[in-house]
């Protein structure tokens, strides 16, 4: 139902991704995580269909789409092998970033490629030491007239190694009567001078999407490539780009969820213990049921979130909630269609012993879930989360 609200030609752009997902990848993912290999093929199709568009306006040759509409086409896609929905997440972040703040300059430079995946977008927040706490970042951009000297060190890139821009967030040298240092985002394009990788990261799941740490040792960045061509709205700028980033993490999170319950009531249907399926054993039951219903809510509060960007204003609370809630939900239903499994679940020949390790990931990128929780509850401090809420004073 909260589909309906879309328009045909949006409804058929899900549709077309989800025929994609059915048709070209669910039944190739076992294979071609086994062989290791990047999915050059797939990730073609993908900016074929203008994927890597979904955050560009149409005038830049991107899709364009709402956010709600943005939001069906990552659980669609997270549904057949959330790995594919890495590649576009914090790409799409960028180009929301680009699209809202940036110059007519940097928009006319950058979105067109960003829509066909010429460029691809990553987000170089993180930096050894600092974990969630951004604003204590250490990467520096010195004024030096007509440019910066940049030097930072940043840690878990995703996809940084298939980047071609990189989104920086960066301080600037605290000036005198200033309290602290301004903070900006910088648009740094990975062929600059002094930019390098230096260390790839291998994880718990996720192998095909490259994390790295990146060194930008002294790296003169032009004055131009400042997002939207004024110092000291970095922060700002993130946070309003991050809530997309929750949404898609959000809503990813759920298509895990949906591909791991799928696998749970299937294999329920088909495994007999005692004389019968085990669907008729009650215990089963109260399992797929809990499943189903953590699952529905985690779609509503993610679909909430997404319907909320796409009206405007601040919604850091509800954006927050939906990236908590629903990676803590995929991660318990994942956890329970192993169970559901039992030994077998522990196999990798099972899908949901690969879904149970995706889970994980999404409690932790985009803000640990307890930073979310931190978000929250200090916008509970305001009269309108009170409301919204429907709390009273």
């Amino acid at each position: 139902m909260m589909y309906e609200a879309f328009t045909p030609e949006e409804k058929e752009i899900v549709n077309t991704v989800t025929r994609f997902i059915d048709e070209r990848v669910r039944p190739n993912v076992a294979a071609l995580e086994r062989a290791g290999a990047y999915p050059d093929d797939l990730v073609q199709e993908m900016k074929d269909m203008g994927l890597f568009g979904l955050a560009v306006p149409e005038e830049y040759g991107g899709l364009g789409l709402r956010y709600p509409v943005l939001a069906a086409v990552f659980e669609a896609i997270s549904r057949g092998w959330t790995t594919l929905a890495a590649y576009i997440n914090s790409h799409s972040t960028v180009a929301y970033a680009i699209k809202t703040y940036g110059t007519e300059e940097q928009k006319q430079k950058y979105l067109p490629g960003l829509a066909t995946g010429e460029h691809r977008g990553s987000l170089c927040l993180t930096e050894p030491g600092c974990g969630s706490d951004l604003q204590a970042i250490r990467g520096l951009a010195r004024d030096e007239g007509d440019h910066y000297a940049l030097t930072a060190s940043k840690t878990f890139v995703t996809n940084g190694a298939k980047a071609t821009l990189l989104l920086t967030l960066v301080k600037h040298p605290k000036q005198e009567g200033e309290t602290k240092p301004k903070i900006s985002l910088l648009i740094v394009e990975k062929t600059f001078d002094h930019v390098v990788v230096t260390t790839t990261f291998e994880k718990t799941a996720f192998h095909l999407v490259d994390t790295v740490q990146i060194e930008m040792d002294n790296v003169k960045v032009p004055k131009a490539q400042l997002l939207g061509g004024v110092e000291g709205l970095g922060f700002r700028q993130l946070m309003d780009s991050l809530e997309i980033g929750r949404i898609a993490i959000a809503i990813s999170a759920v298509g895990v969820a949906a591909a791991a319950l799928s696998e749970a009531r299937r294999y329920a249907s088909e495994r007999v213990t005692f004389g019968v399926t085990i669907d008729n054993h009650q215990a089963i039951q109260l399992k797929l049921a809990n499943m189903a219903t953590k699952l529905v809510a985690a779609r509503l509060i993610a679909m909430e979130a997404a319907w909320m960007k796409e009206r405007g204003g601040r919604c850091d609370m509800i954006t927050a909630m939906a990236k908590m809630y629903a990676s803590d939900a995929a991660l318990e239903i994942a956890h329970e269609a192993v169970v559901v499994h039992g030994g077998a679940g522990y196999i990798q020949e099972y899908t949901v012993e690969r879904l149970h390790r995706e889970a994980l990931l999404y409690t932790i990128g985009e803000g640990t879930n307890d930073i979310n929780r931190i978000v929250i509850s200090r916008r509970m401090k305001g009269d309108e989360e009170m409301n919204y809420l429907g709390l009273y004073a």
